[in-house]
């Protein structure tokens, strides 16, 4: 790593040509910790932390289980969106098929597969890892993997799964990249995977 270097004007370093660009595993001392709420999707768990200056201070952690999602590409540049109730947010959202990775041993790629076919009713010939994102790292520890897929055709039903609750009140559309990219730039588009998953594809495909 090189040695940092001021900005000029403005307060901050200046990065640097050779510095690994990344963030960096850090864990600062737990002096006690808490767990007061537990259930199959999530924990809470209340850390007291001992800062640099040597103080003491308390914060709640949400523990997930993390979460894959899968962009579907066609080949006239749509993409697979779902249309979705939400209750906390009180909205039925436009997502990409995503799950939670609540299947012990499975690896995040087979996840997505399944809940490509689960949700959207395709499967896809082409994968590539898309993005590791942590959408709230000031409360959770929640990540998600997200996937690409293309060359796509239609999936048959997958016996095991069968829809409930929202999701038996789930919708698919096909929408064109780009047009989806604007409504995430104007407000219409507002789930952070969706969003964060729209821009990823439309940067490295144009």
């Amino acid at each position: 790593m090189t040695t940092a270097t001021r900005h000029p004007r403005l307060p901050g370093d200046l990065w640097q040509p050779g510095d690994r660009l990344r963030d960096t595993p850090q864990q600062w001392q737990v002096v006690e910790s808490a767990r007061p709420y537990d259930s199959a999707f999530i924990s809470l768990r209340d850390d007291v932390l001992r800062g640099q200056d040597g103080s003491d201070f308390t914060r709640t952690v949400i523990e997930h289980q993390g979460a894959v999602g899968v962009l579907a590409l066609d080949e006239e540049r749509r993409v697979l969106l779902l249309r979705q109730y939400r209750h906390a947010a009180e909205q039925r959202l436009l997502q990409i098929p995503a799950g939670l990775r609540d299947v012990p041993g499975e690896p995040p790629d087979e996840t997505a597969a399944r809940e490509l076919a689960e949700e959207g009713e395709v499967q896809a010939a082409r994968w590539r890892q898309l993005l590791t994102v942590m959408p709230s790292p000031g409360l959770t520890d929640e990540h998600w993997v997200v996937y690409l897929a293309e060359d796509l055709k239609p999936a048959p039903h997958p016996e095991s799964f069968v829809a409930e609750h929202e999701e038996a009140d789930m919708s698919v559309l096909w929408v064109p990249l780009d047009e989806a990219v604007r409504a995430v730039l104007d407000g219409r588009i507002v789930d952070a995977m969706a969003a964060t998953s729209l821009l990823a594809t439309q940067h490295i495909l144009d």
